[in-house]
């Protein structure tokens, strides 16, 4: 089996939101950046990783782009987001954060020696996992 990294390939994820500027503050508190280039009134482009960006955008503006009807995130899962941080204390960190700054709790902590996550659900409903990961243990698994 061969793994292609598939070199330059981006991926952009769009989520709908009801208020644009209020998310973009409540990722803001969790240490994301945002690219103006891809960002306007309607949508900005939170940066997740070097080749990861999630599009936050009006639920108006995401239904133009869809061809199926919207689900509401805060009754139906649409999908759900893992990012990794560099820490266990940092897991624990920008779960605190998101809590705060006016996010749920999804889920309690699991801890797997390994590997440490905690879950949330931010502003608009979307379920989240902040998660860390021992490297070398986790190549074993």
């Amino acid at each position: 089996m061969t793994t292609d990294t598939h070199p330059g390939r981006q991926l952009f994820v769009t989520l709908p939101v009801a208020d644009v500027d209020r998310s973009r503050a409540f990722f803001a508190e969790l240490g994301f950046s945002f690219d103006p280039r891809f960002s306007g009134e309607d949508a900005v482009c939170m940066l997740v990783g070097e080749q990861v960006s999630v599009m936050l955008g009006t639920r108006e503006r995401v239904g133009e782009l869809s061809k199926r009807p919207l689900a509401d995130p805060a009754t139906h899962a649409l999908a759900l987001f893992s990012f990794s941080v560099g820490t266990r204390e940092e897991v624990d960190t920008v779960a605190a954060t998101a809590l705060a700054a006016g996010g749920t709790e999804a889920d309690e902590a699991e801890d797997h020696g390994f590997m440490y996550t905690r879950a949330f659900f931010d502003l608009d409903g979307h379920g989240w996992q902040v998660m860390w990961m021992a490297p070398a243990e986790a190549q074993q698994k």
